[in-house]
């Protein structure tokens, strides 16, 4: 796609956008829990709002790639993507749920220190300590970003974590509509349908804590799965799809809907735009884009998003115990911005530290059981 020929089935700057995804999340709550504050970094959901992008881009993407393999009229197809999905997720997710609730309390301690001294509203200790059965069970089954109550419930990042499972779940079914409907009218319904759902909870005075619901968000996988037109797509059919994402990106749901905000959400949408398609923007622009699509994939870059899933389970487990500490001793003597890069000159070796350990020991072997139990498995049609 990015040089327009059929046969390039990696896009170079996937690897860099997912990595920095991750980087900017860990910054941003960085810059947030020792009180500094810069532009858009300061702002991890839009980080998260990247990924959630990626995602729909990426889903659709080997969707397209897979098409000839796995066709999607067999219903083996979609239990291979349901496979594939949860084994890529699953596996450290669990991992780390389970360090969380094991930490729980000092992680509610280090908090308090960090709410304290910010002078801000204390988190819910529920979050911390709600070690149950029941939430347990809601979060080992995913179904936690369906309900307000236990959406937002463990000291983990992790209501991004849920919606993408449900985005998972609902994928196959969504590429069915966009492909009887066409992509335009059926990512429109789609986004209808999301609205409506959105509108009708808050009539019932239904409000998710943090955006884990699917249709909260919805809007932005289908700005991603939008760009992903394939590598032959024609310039003004590309450019007709950009715009679309672009709109979808300015639907006033799924969280902080300032006008800056919203602003910043279509500004990554073209961002991306013209890191894949290059090649619209004439001879000198383009080949700078390309030469930054190409960077973005280099070997730093790889493994940079290799790690990025790894990095954002990890890094509020090691940020809010250093904050804390780093507070604590030293409080007003030690002023923000100095604060800031003590603390993130410590965390990031730490985080990517664990990331790239729990790569090998977790994130691997999951993707290789996927590998196993996927070829075990015959074609079937749906009707099966």
């Amino acid at each position: 796609m990015a040089d327009h020929a059929s046969r390039k089935i990696r896009i170079d700057c996937l690897d860099g956008l997912r990595g920095l995804a991750s980087l900017w999340v860990m910054v941003g709550h960085a810059l947030l829990l020792t009180g500094w504050r810069l532009p858009v970094l300061s702002e991890p959901d839009l980080g998260v709002d990247l990924f959630i992008m990626l995602s729909g881009f990426l889903m659709v993407f080997h969707y397209q790639l897979r098409a000839g393999k796995e066709p999607w009229d067999l219903s083996s197809t979609w239990v291979r993507f349901w496979v594939r999905r949860f084994l890529r997720i699953a596996p450290l997710y669990y991992v780390l749920l389970a360090v969380a609730f094991m930490l729980g309390a000092w992680l509610f301690e280090s908090r308090m220190v960090i709410d304290a001294f910010l002078e801000r509203t204390p988190q819910s200790p529920q979050r911390y300590l709600d070690n149950g059965v029941r939430n347990g069970l809601m979060h080992v089954s995913f179904l936690f970003g369906l309900s307000p109550d236990y959406a937002y419930r463990t000291p983990l990042p992790d209501w991004s974590i849920g919606l993408e499972m449900q985005f998972y779940a609902a994928f196959p079914f969504i590429m069915l509509l966009l492909k009887k409907g066409g992509w335009l009218k059926g990512a429109l319904f789609t986004a209808v349908i999301a609205l409506a759902i959105v509108s009708t909870l808050s009539l019932f005075g239904v409000h998710f804590p943090m955006p884990a619901f699917l249709p909260l968000k919805m809007h932005i996988f289908l700005s991603g799965m939008l760009l992903a037109l394939g590598p032959h797509a024609d310039g003004p059919k590309a450019v007709l799809h950009g715009g679309a994402a672009m709109a979808l990106a300015l639907l006033p749901i799924g969280g902080d809907m300032t006008m800056t905000k919203m602003l910043m959400r279509v500004m990554l949408v073209a961002v991306f735009f013209a890191l894949l398609y290059h090649r619209l923007a004439g001879d000198g622009l383009g080949a700078r884009l390309r030469a930054v699509s190409s960077s973005l994939g280099n070997r730093f870059f790889h493994w940079l998003g290799e790690l990025s899933f790894g990095a954002y389970l990890w890094h509020l487990i090691f940020l809010q115990p250093i904050a804390a500490y780093f507070i604590g001793a030293f409080g007003d003597t030690m002023t923000a911005p100095v604060r800031f890069a003590v603390v993130t000159a410590i965390l990031v070796p730490l985080v990517y530290t664990a990331a790239c350990m729990t790569f090998f020991a977790v994130e691997k072997p999951g993707q290789r059981l996927a590998k196993r139990l996927i070829d075990r498995r015959k074609p079937q049609p749906v009707g099966a």
